[in-house]
């Protein structure tokens, strides 16, 4: 969420900086529930000090032994307006807290203007698309022999489902023990093992609730559980209600985990093969840092999933994301975008975001200042590091022949008992 004090202090500039991400920040419905709100509280204050005044009146009178009903009375009034005025104030305070929860995190000044896609801006790109003298097959006709099962996967599950086979669903494995290693070994992340099933706070703490509900795999109606969406959801709420010490920071942690999406506004689109499923897994890098690093952190940890896609020699590009295709959560995000020749395009394979203290005042995830003592909010950072479904998507059209052969990417070989090719 956005500090309430700074949203009170100018309403209109943070309204013109959502414009960006396409969102209406209502100005006046909010300043006249924050007059309501200030009006409320000044009441509240006032009769809870003039009740006390008149308490302490009746208690001095009956010591006196004086008659006390009037005042006892008086009293009695007050409490009854007290108790209206405390439900009056509750009510906008909850209106005003609806209103909070639904305003998306400020981009940052350096995201660009854009309504979609279309319009995210190339930072730079990343390796030799490879000229072929050949149509390269997609993964769809490149696996049509049963290593990718769709018609199995739709017979026990439904569409949007995969089914893997012998060195296909080999490599998918590899690719998840090579992140991990890598991510592990040479950047300094923690591997941690999360659930996959999460409660409504968890969802509420970064972001996906209550506003991306329809997204969600909702398990249960009475408690309120859900199969997480990404990893980010689990390992961020780690530090939920929690005062971590600034000799701590920075965090990192990686996880493995499958992730569930109802891909409810997705409409229909990428619909064949494995670029949108309601199934897939993830490496998922999280941060926590000190609110001076973040912005260092986010091209660290942006540098830790291009390192992964460069090990694997596969062409890919960072952009900058608009303000239109920014999440709800992020200030700012780089997605990187991994050359699929099968579909002669960019695709998406991570994306790289900093939410600044958006996320960490959802959760209350703070740490303690070595100067002042007193606790902070974190920053918090997140990124796939990479997307395995995509990665293995990634790895097929970019690693076959003319004759529909697969090689073996030199990074994975020794993951793949030294194969040089995937063989059927």
């Amino acid at each position: 969420m956005l500090d309430v004090r700074d949203l009170r202090r100018d309403p209109q500039k943070y309204a013109d900086c959502l414009k960006l991400k396409g969102y209406d920040l209502e100005v006046d419905i909010f300043l006249r529930l924050e007059a309501e709100r200030s009006r409320l509280q000044q009441a509240t204050e006032s009769l809870q000090n003039e009740r006390n005044t008149k308490s302490k009146a009746i208690g001095a009178a009956k010591s006196r032994g004086e008659d006390i009903a009037m005042l006892v009375a008086e009293v009695g009034d007050l409490g009854d307006r007290l108790n209206e005025t405390k439900e009056e104030f509750e009510t906008v305070q909850k209106d005003l807290m609806d209103i909070l929860r639904s305003v998306p995190n400020v981009p940052d000044a350096s995201v660009p203007a854009g309504n979609s896609e279309e319009d995210n801006l190339e930072i730079h790109s990343w390796g030799e698309i490879q000229k072929r003298n050949y149509e390269p097959l997609d993964h769809v006709d490149l696996m049509a022999d049963g290593r990718l099962d769709f018609e199995a996967a739709a017979k026990i599950s439904g569409s949007r489902f995969v089914v893997m086979r012998g060195q296909v669903a080999r490599l998918h494995r590899s690719l998840t023990q090579f992140m991990l290693d890598m991510h592990t070994t040479q950047h300094g992340y923690q591997e941690v093992y999360v659930p996959y099933i999460v409660n409504a706070d968890s969802l509420f703490g970064t972001g996906q609730l209550p506003k991306f509900k329809e997204d969600q795999f909702r398990l249960d109606q009475e408690s309120e559980t859900y199969l997480i969406p990404t990893a980010e959801v689990p390992v961020t709420n780690l530090y939920r209600d929690t005062i971590v010490s600034a000799d701590d920071l920075p965090i990192r942690h990686v996880a493995h985990t499958p992730c569930f999406r109802s891909e409810a506004g997705s409409y229909g689109r990428d619909t064949r093969g494995m670029i949108r499923q309601h199934q897939f897994e993830k490496i998922e890098l999280v941060q926590l840092v000190h609110p001076d690093d973040s912005w260092t952190a986010l091209d660290e940890l942006t540098g830790h999933a291009e390192a992964i896609l460069k090990s694997l020699d596969l062409p890919y590009r960072a952009v900058n994301l608009c303000g239109g295709d920014l999440g709800f959560s992020a200030t700012k995000t780089i997605d990187l975008e991994v050359w699929l020749p099968g579909q002669s395009a960019y695709r998406e394979i991570s994306s790289c975001s900093n939410f600044l203290d958006f996320q960490a005042r959802r959760m209350q995830a703070r740490y303690r200042d070595s100067d002042s003592g007193k606790p902070e909010l974190l920053h918090t950072l997140n990124g796939s590091g990479l997307a395995v479904g995509r990665t293995l998507v990634a790895i097929l059209e970019n690693y076959q022949d003319s004759h529909q052969r697969v090689a073996i990417p030199d990074a994975l070989r020794s993951y793949m008992g030294g194969a040089m090719h995937l063989d059927s």
